[in-house]
């Protein structure tokens, strides 16, 4: 069998059914169907129902839906206000003032949400009309909420830690403890460089609000308590064993509906709203790790992951440039797919390659995620490009400009990370 013509062949039929529209989790299945049933002497059809349901039956996966409707409740709550109010006060003091309550607001939406988008829609429907009414720059409320909105896919609970996890078949538990660290360090890197850009431009910084006593402070920050609570109940049950990742999403969802009653914003409607947006977001992802699991099975009948695997450590990389070589991969396949599928598409192919060069799987998760994360904010195919265009009505290449610092942030965050492995896994390393 010629590879290159297998290769060429299987891109070919890639590219023609995601040209044409087709939805990526049948795309992955037509695509495995294909290379099942033209170059390997396995019947495709019993093979794809028997791998399809196993992949849509994993409990591993049960977590999933959990948190995709634990973010879909707090979506419809008013979450973002509450926190608003409760930062408010703590971030005047900083160079860059309430610009932080974007970066702040940020990192703790994405601890109970896991999804980007809902993290920058979320925040962005609160902060972007105060900012703009207090008169800060129009380019830097969006690259500061732009940037910090893709730690939504890094803080616990994150829907991309568990595509990867089961993907990789690695503990989500442990995935979302090496998660929490590096999500933080980006958030200070982001503080970081508002406060640098608010120390060169002190000119275009407003004035402060009033000042308030601590006891001000403290007593505004109350709205803050439900939403800490509640991240604190999740993240803590994985961490002190007490809950697996499935178990914690379920605690999440009803520490969801408790807040949104007390807030008075779960009616019947936001109740369906939510359970109908959560089910119709879990099928698509469903769809595509189904289709993602069919070609896995095809391309190790084909042996192409181990015939890649040799072909790359017959090259000869030391494991920093097989990283600075991926890195570049996937910064450049991420500006034409979602992160989602860039994840399923590519993790049975570039994992054994990894671990021949003795480089750590959860390490790579982490590094995975966060090179994903740099392609939410870079064109083509940035979604939260999208959510602040129909937020804002600029255009994309604006918005990709003003975020653009928070791309080399990432960046900077990928080789810190290098430099320093234990950020990520000192965490899981205590479990």
């Amino acid at each position: 069998m010629n590879e290159v013509f297998v290769s060429v062949s299987l891109m070919v039929v890639l590219l023609v059914l995601l040209g044409g529209g087709v939805w990526v989790g049948l795309t992955l299945a037509g695509v495995a169907w294909f290379a099942m049933e033209f170059f390997t002497p396995r019947a495709a059809g019993d093979a794809m129902a028997v791998t399809i349901w196993g992949a849509a039956s994993s409990w591993t996966l049960t977590a999933l839906p959990l948190f995709v409707w634990m973010g879909e409740i707090l979506y419809r709550t008013n979450l973002s206000e509450s926190m608003f109010r409760g930062l408010a006060p703590w971030v005047n003091a900083l160079p860059g003032r309430l610009l932080h309550t974007n970066v702040i607001g940020c990192t703790i939406f994405a601890s109970v949400s896991g999804s980007s988008a809902a993290t920058c829609a979320t925040v962005g429907k609160m902060n972007i009309p105060e900012l703009q009414r207090r008169g800060y720059p129009q380019a830097q409320i969006i690259g500061s909420l732009g940037g910090p909105a893709t730690l939504g896919l890094l803080i616990p609970p994150s829907i991309i830690l568990i595509i990867y996890g089961v993907s990789a078949e690695l503990s989500i538990s442990k995935l979302f403890m090496a998660g929490v660290l590096p999500g933080l360090m980006l958030a200070v890197l982001f503080s970081g460089w508002i406060m640098i850009w608010a120390l060169l431009n002190p000119e275009k910084v407003p004035k402060a609000d009033s000042q308030m006593t601590f006891k001000e402070k403290v007593y505004e920050a109350r709205h803050l308590i439900p939403v800490v609570i509640l991240i604190v109940s999740v993240v803590a049950s994985i961490y002190t064993g007490v809950a697996t990742a499935t178990e914690a999403a379920a605690l999440g969802v009803v520490g969801a509906l408790v807040l949104s009653a007390s807030q008075k914003a779960l009616t019947w409607e936001s109740f369906k709203a939510s359970l109908l947006g959560a089910t119709r977001l879990y099928c698509m992802i469903a769809l595509i790790l189904s289709g993602a699991a069919f070609m896995t099975l095809s391309m190790g009948y084909m042996g192409l992951p181990r015939q890649l695997a040799e072909f790359v450590g017959g090259l000869g990389l030391s494991p920093g440039m097989l990283i600075l070589v991926l890195g570049i991969f996937y910064l450049v396949l991420g500006c034409f797919l979602d992160g989602i599928s860039t994840i399923v598409l590519t993790v049975s192919v570039v994992l054994p390659i990894i671990q021949a060069a003795g480089i750590d799987p959860l390490w790579f998760g982490i590094f995975l995620v966060i090179t994903v994360e740099t392609a939410q904010i870079t064109p083509p195919v940035g979604f939260n490009l999208f959510v602040l265009q129909g937020m804002t009505g600029k255009q994309i290449t604006y918005i990709g400009k003003v975020c653009a610092p928070y791309f080399l942030l990432m960046v900077l965050a990928l080789v810190i990370l290098w430099v320093f492995p234990g950020i990520v896994t000192a965490l899981p390393a205590n479990m």
